[in-house]
């Protein structure tokens, strides 16, 4: 039994492992231990295997608050996110690895149905986030901007009209004209879609919707339902559908959320899909994917969108970069089994 371990046997406690320990073990400094844990190049491959070995069979952890308070900064990126988004989980997993390929970390606040962004955003200055990556950030262009001169913002998903920010989006407008474009071309005219309610991300696609349609020369088939992001309002317009007698042969809804709740109401009254009518999402995010849904959406390409999210913070915080910056990503049709041709 080594020293460390006997005396905490002998004064009967269970206290958390020090560096000094780990030093203890390896028979080196402390300083080169913390270079070791730090991954900072000096120590020989040999210290370092056994400085990691001996950090893990004595429960070693990194103190981040001492490293942190140490360095003055945190390497922290706070990320905003839904929590009742799937596409925003998949987009924080890709954040995260993102983010640790370059030496960061991420610290994660909440909206809820209760929690709005303003508090979300507070939370992470209060962690002293560097650089807040807002995912669908609903806030006002200008409220956006005075938060930009407290710490750099990255907006991830939602187009800035004026502002001096960075952005990284995909081409909402163009992504959903992809799906009508598809439709038509199945032979399909009278095509609805249920939108999502008020912001920015759904005015592009109700705007990309419209600008389809009539490119098609189908103004007198556009047909606009009320919606927002949630399953529960793709079934209400569904059953405003089948409520009013005159199906379309096709819908093109929001979000994937919104795309199930248009399944699920649609399925329930018998209506079969994509043998009656033809259903598409946008997101495909990982509900679209499961077998049971094998819903046709629009990617948004999640990995690529968090990739530019964080390179954008690091140049704001490592490079001097002071120029903002608009990223804007080319979305990709994903059809699957709710899309087919017209009866």
């Amino acid at each position: 039994m080594g020293d460390v371990e006997a005396e905490g046997r002998r004064n009967g406690a269970s206290r958390r492992p020090r560096l000094e320990d780990v030093a203890a073990r390896v028979g080196v400094s402390t300083a080169s231990v913390s270079l070791v844990l730090r991954g900072v190049p000096g120590p020989s491959e040999r210290t370092r295997q056994r400085v990691l070995k001996a950090a893990a069979d004595l429960g070693y952890q990194v103190d981040r608050t001492a490293s942190m308070l140490a360095s003055r900064r945190t390497r922290l990126l706070g990320v905003m996110v839904d929590v009742h988004s799937p596409f925003h989980a998949e987009l924080v997993e890709h954040l995260h690895t993102a983010a640790e390929e370059v030496g960061y970390d991420l610290v994660l606040s909440t909206q809820t149905r209760t929690r709005d962004e303003h508090t979300a955003v507070e939370t992470l200055l209060a962690f002293r986030s560097e650089a807040l990556i807002l995912l669908g950030p609903t806030a006002p262009a200008d409220t956006l901007a005075s938060l930009d001169q407290k710490s750099p913002v990255i907006v991830v998903g939602r187009r800035i009209a004026e502002g001096e920010l960075d952005v990284v989006r995909s081409a909402d407008d163009e992504g959903v004209g992809q799906v009508v474009d598809h439709m038509v071309g199945l032979g399909h005219r009278a095509i609805a879609h249920v939108d999502g309610g008020k912001g920015v991300i759904a005015t592009d696609r109700r705007r990309g919707y419209r600008t389809a349609m009539r490119r098609h020369g189908l103004d007198a088939h556009i047909r606009v339902l009320r919606g927002d992001h949630t399953e529960e309002a793709g079934e209400r317009a569904a059953r405003q559908l089948l409520d009013s007698g005159d199906l379309p042969t096709a819908v093109v809804a929001y979000n994937d959320q919104c795309a199930i709740g248009v399944l699920a109401a649609l399925q329930r009254a018998g209506v079969a899909v994509p043998g009656e009518v033809s259903v598409a999402g946008y997101d495909d995010d990982t509900l679209s994917r499961l077998s049971c849904f094998n819903l046709t959406t629009v990617s948004q390409e999640a990995r690529e969108q968090a990739r530019y999210a964080v390179a954008a913070a690091v140049e704001r915080l490592d490079q001097d970069r002071t120029e903002p910056r608009e990223v804007v990503l080319t979305p990709q049709l994903v059809v699957r089994g709710t899309i087919a041709e017209p009866r």
